[in-house]
């Protein structure tokens, strides 16, 4: 059964992406377009949830506010 993952992605002062699964520790990856950071990110995931129990489901995403101060 297919599993879905949330990326949070962010562009860094030298224009490459960075992706983060908060859901899963440690589990980044960059690239220089958003298709290579996601060919990246869908490796690491692979590699992050090897060792992870199967029935662990994921938090239901609500969304990302910004917030100004």
């Amino acid at each position: 059964m297919a599993q879905e993952y949330y990326v949070v992605i962010e562009r860094d002062e030298d224009g490459l992406y960075i992706g983060e699964v908060p859901f899963l520790q440690a589990c980044y990856a960059q690239g220089r377009t958003l298709d290579e950071l996601l060919a990246h990110m869908r490796e690491v995931i692979s590699l992050c949830i090897e060792d992870r129990p199967s029935a662990e489901e994921p938090p239901e995403f609500v969304g990302v506010h910004k917030v100004t101060l």
